[in-house]
């Protein structure tokens, strides 16, 4: 259907932004996200969108949780919630290299 083809023949691609990570990338280095994207587009290639979320759920959500780290952010939120609760506590002093008071530097 090339004919029919609008995003080519307007120049514009609405889908780029779900493969930037596998374009070529500056010096040969691979993405942070490389590897969960590629594994998602394998897994969604050929399949259509409507089965491809469902049957590709765990792919998509790995891809996303890589991109914005929602989960990582979570759990070192409540790791510093913890770490405040002990330190006022006092059953946990921080090292002095934590609190900025380390040796000085030449």
């Amino acid at each position: 259907m090339p004919f029919f083809d609008v995003q080519k023949r307007l120049g514009i691609s609405l889908d780029c932004h779900m493969t930037i990570q596998s374009a070529e990338q500056p010096y040969k280095v691979a993405s942070r996200c490389h590897a969960f994207e590629k594994e998602w587009l394998e897994c969604a290639h050929g399949i259509g969108a409507t089965r491809a979320q469902k049957e590709c759920k765990i792919e998509y959500d790995d891809l996303v949780e890589c991109l914005l780290r929602q989960k990582t952010i979570k759990r070192m939120t409540a790791i510093k919630k913890q770490r405040d609760k002990l330190i006022e506590e006092g059953t946990y002093t921080p090292p002095p290299h934590h609190l900025g008071k380390g040796e000085p530097r030449p």
